[in-house]
């Protein structure tokens, strides 16, 4: 290396260590770019539509198919149906007049009211409005934890947003919901204990919820979450019968067995330590034991930091984490949750400073759902899950320090 090449590197790793390459135009110009390329994109595949379907001969929004079909069965009075692959494959043939695809149902009743609303309109109708009002209240979310455009452009940037749209998915949901509890806990705990409860439609998260709320304190968050399940079970109960509860049951053992430990999603899809160890060529026994072992440390982690009196913005965006590192059922779509994840962490370094690499570390987690998908699929690294773990290991740093400087002032 030339004497002239080592003063540019040192240039490089110092704006790498500082940060000083994010400039606020940067991420204001490449989120709007990003975004209107997502929103491009959908429209060349609206105008391009034969029927309901895309040029590949799949259902536009891919897996909301599956939410829309299933309201239909609801609707029609045959809500059981959702929960059984073979009625509900017929169904979507049907519905969309082609063969050669299944999108499974895995949801619990509790998404069945959801999936009937959206299916009183046309299907191409309801996947439009189901997105943009998810889009809408996950934006609303992280605007909230950082008021202004620029976070505002962020948010809707974040490549999470472009593998949401692409599948019709409810990671908006997701992401909107949890953040909004985060953000509720203070002052409006009832409110924030019912919110978390409206995850129920994805048990997988349900691991680190009422771990930090035990750690925390938050008894009347608690009270109100189980009481809204409650409810949420017995409006299943009174609207599809209390039978439709033993069918989703009979459903877990397909959904265990043929979606997550034969990987008929694809492990690619799978952002899971139980993914990357099947991906890696490990038996599914060594594959749970690995995410075992990796759920057990992230809860007690999580255990210890809401346990202390640091930032909620911080222990939220370890909530968030270890929602999903505790699960071996997590999509790339589910890493939407990293949106309001990252919001919080930085909404809490632009009030007490970043650490030397924490603007280029955010960075990476934000494009990570960009490539990880692909990462997986040629190169069989689990990038999405090293995101989630790097932002939870990242969060857990500054809380640790945050606590030590909270102690030291004591």
């Amino acid at each position: 290396m030339t004497a002239a090449g080592v003063p540019g590197v040192m240039q490089v790793m110092n704006a790498i260590r500082s940060g000083s390459w994010i400039t606020l135009t940067r991420v204001k110009i490449y989120s709007i770019t990003l975004f209107c390329m997502y929103m491009a994109l959908f429209i060349v595949v609206l105008c391009t539509k034969k029927g309901n379907l895309d040029l590949t001969g799949k259902p536009i929004g891919t897996d909301f198919s599956e939410v829309w079909v299933a309201g239909r069965s609801a609707l029609a009075g045959h809500a059981a149906s959702a929960f059984d692959p073979m009625q509900h494959e017929l169904a979507q043939q049907l519905a969309f007049g082609v063969h050669g695809f299944f999108y499974g149902w895995h949801y619990p009743p509790f998404f069945l009211g959801i999936a009937a609303l959206v299916a009183t309109m046309p299907y191409l109708v309801a996947l439009v409005v189901w997105q943009g009002t998810t889009l809408a209240f996950y934006a609303t979310t992280v605007s909230r934890i950082i008021p202004g455009s620029l976070a505002l452009a962020a948010a809707l940037g974040f490549p999470g947003v472009y593998v949401n749209l692409g599948h019709g998915q409810n990671g908006f949901l997701t992401a909107g919901l949890m953040g909004s509890a985060i953000l509720a806990l203070p002052r409006r705990e009832f409110l924030a204990g019912a919110l978390f409860a409206l995850l129920a439609y994805k048990p997988q998260f349900a691991l680190a919820v009422p771990i930090a709320l035990l750690a925390g304190g938050y008894w009347r968050a608690i009270f109100s979450a189980a009481i809204t399940v409650i409810v949420m079970v017995a409006l299943t109960i009174a609207a599809f019968g209390i039978n439709i509860w033993l069918s989703f049951y009979q459903s877990l053992s397909f959904t265990r067995d043929v979606v997550l430990q034969k990987g008929d999603t694809g492990w690619q899809k799978i952002v899971s330590v139980f993914s990357a160890a099947r991906m890696w060529g490990g038996s599914i026994e060594t594959a749970y034991v690995a995410q075992g072992l990796a759920s057990i440390a992230a809860l007690a982690i999580l255990f210890w930091l809401w346990r202390r009196r640091v930032d909620l913005r911080l222990r939220g965006a370890a909530l968030i984490t270890a929602s999903l590192l505790t699960t071996p059922y997590c999509l790339d779509y589910d890493l939407m949750l990293l949106g309001p994840a990252i919001a919080l962490v930085v909404s809490f370094a632009m009030e007490k400073g970043f650490l030397p690499w924490q603007k280029s570390a955010l960075a990476l987690v934000w494009l990570a759902p960009m490539f990880a998908r692909l990462a997986a699929l040629y190169l069989l690294l689990p990038l999405g899950l090293a995101a989630v773990a790097g932002l939870f290991a990242l969060t857990v740093t500054i809380a640790v320090q945050e606590n030590r400087a909270m102690a030291n002032a004591a």
